[in-house]
């Protein structure tokens, strides 16, 4: 079908137009924002050496933590027109597998982070319609339902008990809010997580092993919000 180009450009304008026309009713103190994303958590980790209570520190070893997609939600509790408290609550599930002269080892387990965060955020524009913030806060991510693989546990001698110590770190993020009406908005966001681990593994083969692993996620974030 071949269109006008006259005719596109027309309609393109007239949406823009509507956009920028979009009743936009400034933030205000005691205002909470409600936003649903869906986020990719992107690990970029830095391993230490795995250490065995046996056999010492394994030479070239590490252990690399995939991504994930997710769900997420947020509150944020705005203490003016433009400062604001956002509250970041989700969990992602993470292979973990091994690295350098481990790497044959393949998967090694899998774990849930439960992270909420706490940012103190700064809104721009917040009566327009296109509405960016930055923030920083903190964070402290909780390990749970660690569990390494069958392979792996063979591997170790039949055992492989994983434990993984919960992290406390900085964060910080930026975003833009962009109104639909004077309530709904859409959202993206862009976050990064100083979120490091120690994880312990317990096995019959090489006895207690032990790996530092920042894993520093960034974390890309697309939704809807609303305004209550």
């Amino acid at each position: 079908m071949t269109v006008n180009k006259n005719t596109a450009v027309a309609a393109l304008a007239g949406a823009m137009a509507l956009a920028g026309a979009a009743p936009a009713t400034a933030f205000e103190t005691g205002d909470w924002l409600v936003r649903g994303r869906v986020i990719a958590v992107d690990p970029r980790e830095d391993s230490g050496t795995v250490k065995s209570s046996v056999a010492g520190p394994i030479a070239g070893s590490g252990v690399g933590v995939d991504s994930s997609v997710v769900p997420e939600v947020d509150f944020t509790y705005m203490l003016t027109p433009s400062w604001g408290l956002e509250l970041i609550l989700a969990s992602s599930e993470h292979d973990a597998y091994g690295t350098g002269s481990v790497a044959g080892l393949g998967k090694l387990f899998d774990a849930r982070t439960l992270p909420p965060t706490l940012t103190v955020q700064y809104h721009f524009n917040t009566n327009g319609t296109v509405r960016p913030y930055a923030g920083i806060g903190l964070n402290y991510t909780l390990f749970f339902n660690e569990d390494a693989t069958s392979d792996f546990k063979i591997a170790m001698g039949g055992k492989a008990d994983v434990e993984l110590n919960d992290s406390w770190g900085l964060a910080a993020n930026v975003g833009v809010d962009y109104a639909i009406n004077k309530d709904w908005f859409i959202n993206a966001d862009v976050k990064y997580i100083d979120m490091d681990t120690e994880a312990t593994i317990t096995t019959n083969a090489l006895g207690r092993l032990k790996v530092d692993v920042d894993i520093d996620p960034w974390v890309y974030g697309i939704g809807i919000g609303r305004r209550f």
